[in-house]
């Protein structure tokens, strides 16, 4: 039995914080899910309510359509479907949570990969009557392609096949196969019926024979590792900060959000892409100076040496900083609608810093029916993954995706208006798959780097 004293250190423990996604095929029922633990979770103000049971009244439905909570833009409305990614905030008791409802169409995957990028866990929903079709497995590759630690399948609809056990037991098996063939970490299998409620936050009672968590409960137990605290310290320097007043003359320091790991006073750090080495003389968090700090703060670094650092550079400890190179290999997702082409000048963006750079293979687009890799494809077309070999104008201090999701992203932008092209993976792809290396060619338009 729980006392009044722990009852009162528990409601003290800070909430900690879950970034989700939602993804699934057209009309597998992702907003309806959403609405629904918007709405059973009480994070529903009366007003939306209102508005949404307006809205499906009008349009002759009985009950409130609680897909109308996310699909937020008039032509998702009029279609009845998911177009840009919608982002939510709720919160329970126990957690707090931005959920992001990405879009189910082909043709919107890029926006799935936008919604996914950052997150911690990721709802891929199937219809429980078509089960794992195409689109799941895309989204089950992303998920594994961006290093989501935890991905959850929810078989939606299981009141239209009248809650039946086999159903849900060989599509779950069927998606863990495909999703371990990946490399996906964890699964975890949630029978649901969005629309009524069956296991969403509340406990079906149609499904006896299922044992597991509700969806709510999973994402509100779901450990949320401080993996990005444990990994080798970085901070992208974002702003110099040299007040230069009476009360600061010779006060120098570097500012931006530390992107993964600590830093201490006292340590020895290195500066990228450089290579010049000091100390951490003093670190403000705040406006107040504190002995140590980690991400994601932001902070101030104080050195103990002047050194010629800009906007764009990284701090990173001595002994764990990353090599600094010219020669990118990465996989890499394809968002616009032009497509990317061996030979094409891009802008590389990576954390604080944009650098120019040039396409010098793309050695492989990937098939996600049966993962196989079709050879020297050319180009990558809106929505591709593939492989692709960058050269860099300047050296970039890059860590493998696979070691930290923050420091080994980047975009590729078109120099020529600033659109996004291509967001990119460094290192290896899927954690089964054996990277796929071909050296560079020398370029014969110029950019030679």
């Amino acid at each position: 039995m729980t006392t009044t004293t722990e009852q009162a250190a528990q409601a003290a423990e800070p909430t900690t914080l879950l970034r989700f996604a939602t993804a699934g095929s057209v009309d597998d029922g992702k907003s309806t899910l959403v609405g629904r633990l918007l709405h059973d979770s009480k994070s529903v103000l009366a007003d939306q309510l209102e508005a949404v049971e307006r809205a499906s009244a009008s349009r002759g439905q009985d009950a409130p359509d609680l897909a109308l909570l996310t699909d937020g833009l008039r032509a998702e409305r009029e279609q009845g479907i998911t177009i840009d990614v919608a982002y939510r905030y709720f919160a329970t008791p126990r957690r707090r949570f931005i959920l992001a409802d990405t879009p189910g169409h082909v043709q919107y995957t890029r926006n799935m990969v936008t919604g996914a990028s950052t997150a911690d866990l990721t709802v891929i929903l199937v219809d429980a009557r078509n089960g794992v079709v195409e689109q799941t497995r895309r989204h089950a590759a992303i998920a594994a392609l961006l290093r989501v630690p935890h991905v959850v399948l929810a078989v939606n609809k299981m009141d239209l096949v009248d809650y039946a056990e086999p159903v849900f037991a060989a599509i779950a098996e069927e998606f863990t196969a495909y999703a371990t063939e990946l490399g996906v970490p964890e699964v975890t299998t949630v029978p649901i019926s969005a629309l009524v409620g069956d296991n969403v936050v509340e406990p079906s009672a149609h499904m006896d024979w299922y044992g597991g968590p509700t969806v709510l409960e999973h994402l509100e137990t779901v450990r949320v590792d401080g993996i990005v605290d444990t990994l080798p310290a970085r901070l992208p320097v974002q702003y110099v900060i040299r007040p230069q007043t009476a009360e600061h003359p010779d006060y120098r320091g570097y500012a931006g959000q530390i992107a993964a790991g600590s830093f201490r006073v006292g340590q020895e750090v290195t500066v990228l892409s450089s290579g010049r080495t000091t100390r951490i003389s003093g670190i403000d968090l705040l406006g107040v100076p504190v002995e140590s700090a980690r991400a994601p703060q932001s902070v101030t670094l104080l050195l103990e040496d002047d050194l010629d650092i800009s906007r764009g550079d990284l701090i990173a400890p001595s002994q764990d900083a990353p090599a600094a190179g010219q020669d990118v290999e990465a996989t890499v997702c394809h968002v616009a609608d032009r497509p990317l082409t061996e030979g094409h000048r891009v802008l590389l963006k990576h954390g604080t810093r944009t650098v120019k750079a040039v396409v010098k293979e793309i050695p492989s687009r990937l098939t996600l029916d049966d993962l196989s890799l079709h050879p020297r494809p050319g180009q990558l077309a809106a929505n591709d993954i593939g492989r692709v070999v960058l050269r860099t104008a300047e050296p970039l201090p890059l860590d493998a995706y696979e070691t930290s999701r923050t420091t080994g992203a980047f975009i590729l932008i078109d120099p020529a208006d600033g659109s996004t092209l291509t967001a990119g993976m460094a290192g290896d792809s899927f954690a089964s798959a054996k990277q796929v290396t071909e050296a560079a060619r020398a370029d014969e338009d110029g950019w030679d780097f």
